[in-house]
């Protein structure tokens, strides 16, 4: 079940095809006016304006047009995209729908984590009754000319897949790799068409702003980052699980809610995020400070950080498709330095350049892997180098 800071739960709320029935009623321009006009960024991490990215689909032109659904959800510490499908997958269905009638799209695609295999019965079975009730196939909800369905399609079990190019590529039968951009999936994604791929929290969304309104959404959170946020909180607190809060609540609040007051340290994003200390617990998770694809991991006390950071880069060295030799060589290397830490062998000077090779992955890696890939050791370095130094530096 997903907790809230209040009741009733948002996703709770939404009539059932309420979104759909007020989208179909509007020009598909004012469609994504008023998606645009919500502020809505996707819930996936990377925070791209939605209403951007489909009103630049809905202007190429192509014979053929795709909505994917970023299901693939492999960032470690995130689950609540698995909760949302197994208790809101018409929710998302929907969202989707309306994408591909914001888009002129006919095709959508789940691209379902490989992991969630024991979900595909459940979806599937939500699909089929889609289509008895005339939600999704010919002339969808009696609007005539508008046809939509959705296939599901299994991911290959790579964490890169997550990102939005190796995930295309993956869909063509291709190795999970991330493309040059540009051009951009909007423009040349899947086959060669355009293409918008959102996150499954993200096509939920949609369907809940079209039935309250984009200043309904915009009545929460703050001014940069807009609406509610679906959170899942693991590690050291009393309660554990699947939170929805405004964006731009601090860490201690959110701490407070899960019961993990008393803690060191949180990484906000998953591996791929930051390490926040308890001496700035009142920094506010939103886009222009903190951001998370939802990720919220707690740190006890007793938590070492250092095998925090091990368990991050070891995970990364794993899951890099290793095309770009800064993402390639330098994980390695990390961990390599972490090792060194951990064996008390680490010089202050080499500790330096290691850093300064995370640095550079930020800025010269070809995606968000290598892009990211440093930030938990960096930040566990700046905020707990005394930790690190009490083994031998």
């Amino acid at each position: 079940m997903i907790s809230s800071h209040t009741e009733p739960l948002t996703f709770s709320t939404i009539a059932p095809n309420a979104g759909l029935k007020a989208a179909l009623s509007m020009k598909r321009s004012d469609l994504i006016a008023e998606i645009t006009n919500s502020q809505l960024k996707g819930r996936g991490g990377a925070g791209f304006p939605t209403g951007v990215k489909w009103n630049l689909a809905a202007a190429a032109q192509a014979d053929r047009k795709f909505v994917v659904c970023n299901a693939d959800e492999g960032e470690p510490g995130t689950f609540k995209d698995r909760v949302i499908l197994t208790e809101h997958a018409d929710l998302v269905f929907e969202g989707m729908t309306i994408g591909g009638y914001a888009i002129g799209a006919k095709e959508g695609i789940v691209y379902l984590r490989a992991e969630y295999t024991y979900l595909r019965k459940h979806l599937e079975q939500v699909l089929a009754d889609r289509r008895a009730k005339g939600l999704l196939g010919k002339n969808v909800c009696g609007h005539d000319g508008f046809d939509f369905d959705i296939h599901i399609h299994m991911g290959a079990g790579a964490y890169i897949c997550g990102e939005e190019t190796a995930l295309i590529e993956s869909l063509e039968g291709h190795r999970g790799e991330p493309r040059n951009r540009p051009p951009f999936p909007v423009d040349t994604g899947f086959l060669g068409r355009p293409t918008i791929v959102n996150n499954v929290e993200t096509f939920a969304w949609v369907t809940a702003i079209l039935v309250k309104g984009s200043q309904w959404f915009k009545s929460h959170g703050t001014a940069r980052s807009t609406g509610f946020k679906i959170f899942s909180v693991s590690g050291d607190c009393d309660k554990p699980g699947i939170y929805e809060f405004p964006m731009g609540i601090t860490v201690s609040t959110l701490l407070e809610a899960v019961g993990g007051l008393g803690a060191k340290a949180v990484q906000i994003g998953g591996a791929s995020g930051h390490c926040v200390p308890a001496a700035e617990f009142e920094r506010t998770i939103a886009y222009e400070d903190v951001a998370t694809g939802g990720s919220i991991m707690v740190f006890g006390p007793d938590r070492d950080m250092l095998r925090v950071a091990h368990n991050f880069l070891e995970f990364f060295v794993e899951e890099s498709c290793g095309q770009c030799t800064p993402c390639r060589d330098g994980n390695p290397k990390i961990l390599e330095c972490i090792e060194m830490l951990d064996h008390g062998v680490c010089s202050s000077k080499y500790l330096q350049e290691i850093c300064e090779l995370g640095e550079t992955m930020q800025v010269s890696s070809k995606c968000g892997l290598g892009q990211s890939s440093p930030n938990a050791f960096l930040s566990i370095v700046k905020h707990f180098r005394n930790e690190l130094m009490g083994r031998g530096l």
